[in-house]
C-alpha cells in the first residue's frame, strides 16, 4: 500500500505581479489551493507591510502566510529575514501535517541582502522519521550563493539523520546550476526536475521561463511526478513559476 506526499515551492513576489502592477494575494491563494499540495515553500513572503495596507483596501489583516495557510494547511511557521520601518518579509512553510519545531537561520552574507534557511520538521503519516524541509531564498551573488550553501549544508550534516527523509525547496538564483557541485552532491541530494542533463527546469520569469532558478531537492524519498506551473494564469500572479512533485510513500 502507498500513500502520496505533494509539495510545491513559489517565490510569491511579495503578492504582486510582475513589476508589481497589481496586487495579487486573493488571486494567489485561490492558485495554492488549485495546487493543494500537503507541504508548500513560499519565499518573499510579506510578514506585514503598513504601506500597502493603508493603499489596498482588501489587503489581508493577517500575515500573508497565515492568510495562505487558512482554512487548509493549519500548520505553517514563518521565518522574518528583512526587516525595515513599515515592515517585514522571509520565508514561509505551510503544512497539511504537524510541525514539530522550526528553526530560522540567519544566513546572511551582505548587509544588504538579508537571507535565512528556515527548517522544520514535520511528523508524516507512514514515514518513520519526521521529515525535514527547508525552505530558501539565495543571494543575487555567487559568492553569497556558495557560503550560503555552504551553512545549509553544514546544518543538515550537523541536524539531520542520514537516514531522515529531506526536502529543500525555494528560490536558488543559480542560473549556472552550481547546486549541484556545492550542495547535492554533498548531501546525497536530487533535483525533481533533473533528467539526464542533470539540469532543473527552467522557472523565471513566468510568461516564458528562460532561467533555472527555482528547485525541489529530495533525499529519502520516492518520486511519482513533477510539474511546472507557467504561463497564464500562473504568469499574472508572479514573475516567478511556480513547481510541485508529488512522492510515493509505501505504508506497511
Amino acid at each position: 500500500m502507498t500513500q502520496t506526499l505533494s509539495v510545491a515551492t513559489w517565490n510569491i513576489h511579495k503578492g504582486f505581479s510582475q513589476f508589481n502592477r497589481r496586487m495579487m494575494v486573493h488571486d494567489l491563494r485561490e492558485r495554492l489551493r488549485e495546487l493543494s499540495a500537503d507541504v508548500v515553500f513560499l519565499q518573499e513572503v510579506q510578514g506585514l507591510h503598513l504601506g500597502h495596507a493603508e493603499r489596498h483596501a482588501d489587503w489581508p489583516m493577517q500575515p500573508q502566510h497565515e492568510f495562505l495557510a487558512a482554512d487548509v494547511w493549519h500548520n505553517h511557521a514563518y521565518g522574518r529575514n528583512m526587516v525595515y520601518d513599515h515592515g517585514h518579509h522571509g520565508n514561509a512553510i505551510l503544512s497539511r501535517h504537524p510541525i514539530l519545531h522550526e528553526h530560522n537561520q540567519d544566513v546572511t552574507h551582505l548587509r544588504f541582502e538579508k537571507r535565512g534557511l528556515l527548517h522544520c520538521a514535520l511528523a508524516v503519516p507512514g514515514l518513520a522519521l519526521p521529515l525535514h524541509c527547508v525552505c530558501v531564498h539565495l543571494s543575487l551573488f555567487a559568492r553569497s550563493r556558495r557560503w550560503q550553501m555552504a551553512a545549509l549544508a553544514d546544518r543538515i550534516e550537523e541536524l539531520v539523520p542520514d537516514a531522515a527523509p529531506l526536502l529543500i525547496a525555494g528560490d536558488f538564483n543559480d542560473w549556472r546550476n552550481h547546486a549541484d557541485d556545492l550542495l547535492a552532491e554533498r548531501l546525497g541530494l536530487t533535483e525533481v526536475f533533473a533528467g539526464k542533463d542533470h539540469r532543473p527546469t527552467r522557472s523565471y520569469p513566468a510568461a516564458l521561463p528562460l532561467f533555472r532558478l527555482d528547485r525541489i531537492y529530495q533525499r529519502g524519498l520516492r518520486l511519482g511526478a513533477s510539474r511546472l506551473h507557467a504561463g497564464p494564469p500562473w504568469s499574472g500572479i508572479s514573475d516567478h513559476a511556480a513547481l510541485s512533485a508529488e512522492f510515493r510513500i509505501a505504508v506497511p
